[in-house]
């Protein structure tokens, strides 16, 4: 029987380096997220996998073979492959540990470098392909693989961007050749953008945070670290290396949108690649300098384009979203608020009710991108505010390091005026607002509304960190150190400022009715703190209630997802004003915001 619930997933297919009409993409099978081929000169799809959970991992390397992560509910498994044109299934690293998938790397000819989060500790295996592999080391903070060489002498290694010891690079059997940013370099942030793919190379490309900008950098074993101060953007970007040659693909995220680069860094010139208004997603260059593209904006799903024209795997679901899509800026006196707004189309007078997306991260944005939940709450009368508060990614450094009023509290702070600006316009109503978020965003929910428990009628939190100091114990490795970089400490030493932040510490505050989704699984934002959570508001009388899935904190079943939109919007439907007698205002004329590059 087919499954009535579908996945999407919007992702670029893996290329595979030596033929460019060989992809793997993943795509829904049975309301599950499983893995394809794509041959685009026969334009023939080939599902390669079907796991009882679904399949995301992904990759295919230069001798055509597909490789995937088969795991269960915990996200802990082990990596598999098949040659492209079918046959057995085979371990790609018999007897690897079973773990958390790091990274997989793949030079033509088969040799094998990965990374797999094992309990507490990373560990980098480097083999041949179905060949049982040796450990190189075992670390016991969080990395992941940043990269491989094409003839397999050096490893990167890849620690959060602010660290000492952003990047290590070193050689198959563990030796360590440089730890970069390095002693005494100036800059921020180092994220690992990956080795050239030119035979003979040994060149890895960088990004670095310089205090109010970013830029690229290269290293290599001879030159050291370079950063290419000539070629600076003022917000985010992620960079990829076409490969045969030394430019560059730039994908920079700005105020919610896209702009893509060829930088060539011999000759030091950068031009844009034209692309539609809107997100792109993803972004990725071919041999022969064609660049494949993942594009999208609020009213429409993602699009996979190719500037060569070549067959690419068939597209997801189309849709149109209804109503009007603007966005707006809130001024405030510690900036400019950049908020997407969308509102239903209905006739009337009266402002509509709103639902507050909160997205996570909290280093991520809120993207002019398709979005389902945006379409079910528009579709269903609400209007749907998207803000990216401070911390957010998309306007600059300084922005994404601002916490001035601690842990949430600021993202709080600036979640409540733009709602004061929303209602102020007369754009939303001001006794109809709901709070809706996942993960980080759901931790924002909680914490919004028992600390500001009069400006929302409702809330629904998906997977939250609701008692930090549990959560921290009991959470991943890499997930512990951010929350170590964002409080300055950890609970032991500094107790004050994590019970400031916590939900738990005003869950006796909450006045609006709660929906709280919580996953049996969920290593990130563990079971155990969330029912505390729903303990502390049951003995204060807090109207709510619970929801539980039996999954991970990342899921690629449709039937759960669907299953919580559902919950959620007969939530919202009970408890905020019906939006059918409701009606927006006319939308604000979209308004500029500060201009960088």
């Amino acid at each position: 029987m087919t499954s009535p619930y579908q996945v999407f997933v919007a992702a670029l297919p893996d290329v595979c380096p030596a033929d460019p009409r060989r992809m793997v993409f993943t795509a829904d099978s049975g309301g599950r997220c499983e893995v394809f081929t794509w041959d685009a000169a026969a334009r023939r799809a080939r599902q390669v996998t079907d796991g009882p959970g679904g399949t995301a991992h992904r990759a295919i390397d230069a001798d055509g073979y597909v490789w995937w992560f088969e795991e269960d509910a915990t996200g802990r498994g082990r990596w598999w492959f098949q040659h492209f044109d079918g046959g057995p299934r085979l371990p790609g690293l018999p007897g690897a540990p079973a773990g958390q998938p790091r990274g997989l790397a793949v030079t033509a000819g088969g040799a094998v470098a990965a990374a797999v989060a094992h309990g507490r500790e990373t560990v980098v295996l480097v083999g041949r392909r179905g060949r049982a592999p040796r450990e190189v080391l075992r670390t016991s903070g969080p990395r992941r693989l940043g990269g491989l060489t094409p003839d397999g002498t050096l490893i990167a290694l890849a620690s959060s961007a602010d660290d000492a010891a952003a990047v290590t690079v070193v050689t198959p059997d563990g030796r360590t050749v440089a730890t970069l940013p390095g002693p005494g370099r100036t800059g921020t942030g180092l994220w690992c953008q990956g080795f050239s793919p030119r035979a003979g190379h040994r060149e890895l490309l960088l990004v670095q945070d310089l205090g109010d900008c970013y830029a690229l950098a290269t290293w290599t074993p001879e030159e050291g670290l370079r950063t290419h101060r000539w070629c600076t953007f003022g917000t985010e970007i992620s960079a990829r290396w076409f490969p045969g040659t030394r430019e560059v693909l730039v994908r920079q995220d700005r105020h919610g949108r896209s702009l893509l680069y060829r930088v060539d860094i011999g000759s030091r010139v950068r031009t844009i690649v034209p692309t539609p208004a809107g997100s792109l997603l993803d972004a990725a260059p071919r041999t022969g300098g064609a660049v494949d593209y993942l594009w999208t904006d609020t009213a429409h799903p993602p699009v996979l384009h190719a500037t060569d024209g070549i067959a690419l795997p068939p597209p997801g679901p189309s849709a149109v979203v209804p109503g009007r899509h603007t966005d707006l800026w809130t001024s405030t006196a510690w900036g400019r608020l950049h908020t997407l707004l969308s509102l239903p189309e209905r006739a009337g007078t009266a402002p509509p009710p709103a639902v507050f997306l909160v997205h996570g991260g909290p280093a991520d944005h809120d993207r002019d991108a398709y979005d389902a939940t945006v379409h079910s709450l528009v579709a269903s009368g609400y209007a749907v505010v998207r803000v990216n508060y401070r911390g957010s990614t998309g306007y600059g450094p300084r922005w994404r390091r601002a916490f001035p009023a601690g842990v949430g509290h600021t993202q709080v702070e600036d979640l409540a005026a733009v709602r004061a600006d929303l209602v102020s316009r007369g754009l939303v109503a001001g006794d109809a607002s709901a709070l809706w978020g996942v993960s980080w965003g759901a931790y924002l929910v909680l914490l919004a509304l028992g600390t500001r428990p009069g400006l929302w009628q409702a809330g629904i939190a998906v997977k939250p960190v609701a008692d930090w100091v549990a959560a921290h114990r009991a959470t991943t490795p890499a997930l512990r150190a951010l929350d170590i970089r964002l409080f300055g400490g950890t609970p032991d030493e500094v107790p004050d400022r994590y019970a400031s932040s916590s939900p738990l510490t005003c869950a006796a505050a909450v006045t609006a009715p709660l929906l709280v989704v919580g996953a049996t699984h969920d290593a990130k934002c563990p079971p155990g703190q969330i029912r505390t959570y729903l303990a502390a508001l049951s003995a204060a009388d807090v109207p709510h209630e619970a929801m539980w899935l039996d999954s991970g904190h990342d899921g690629y079943d449709g039937a759960l997802h669907v299953a919580v939109l559902r919950r959620s919007l007969l939530f919202l439907r009970d408890r905020l004003p019906d939006p059918a007698l409701r009606a927006p205002a006319r939308p604000p004329a979209p308004s500029g915001g500060p201009r960088s590059r």
